[in-house]
């Protein structure tokens, strides 16, 4: 796949990417049912792939170990996916540097140009202002 910013409806690549991954760290991801980020994360997980919880304050988020930040995870992870707002997106961008996943997919609302600029220039493919839940939705309907 060729790096880049998806900022279109470019469904091929997605689809692409969502078909070759299999572990997303989830940036973000709150242990409250009702937030956006935790109800995600549980449509993911029931569609087979591994998640990550990544948050400083828990321990444990939808019965998988959370880590306090990317830097604290030892093993290969395909996509980052970010519950923060645009503005607390680059230092999460510098942690990936370290992490090289195949992906850094920032949800709905969410962009950052200097982040994708440096993800991309490093071989990281960026997906910017959208859900990755929607997303699989709309490609596995």
């Amino acid at each position: 796949m060729k790096s880049g910013v998806v900022v279109t409806e470019n469904i091929i690549m997605i689809r692409e990417i969502l078909e070759k991954s299999k572990t997303i760290a989830i940036i973000g991801l709150s242990p409250k049912a009702e937030r956006d980020s935790n109800m995600v994360a549980i449509y993911l997980k029931k569609q087979g792939y591994k998640i990550i919880p990544v948050h400083p304050a828990q321990k444990e988020i939808i019965g998988e170990k959370a880590y306090v930040s990317l830097d604290d995870i030892n093993e290969q992870v395909d996509i980052v996916n970010v519950f923060r707002s645009s503005d607390q997106i680059l230092p999460h961008a510098h942690e990936a540097l370290r992490l090289q996943p195949k992906v850094f997919w920032m949800q709905l609302n969410i962009e950052n140009e200097e982040a994708s600029k440096l993800l991309t220039a490093s071989g990281i493919d960026v997906v910017a202002n959208k859900c990755i839940k929607v997303e699989h939705a709309r490609i596995y309907k």
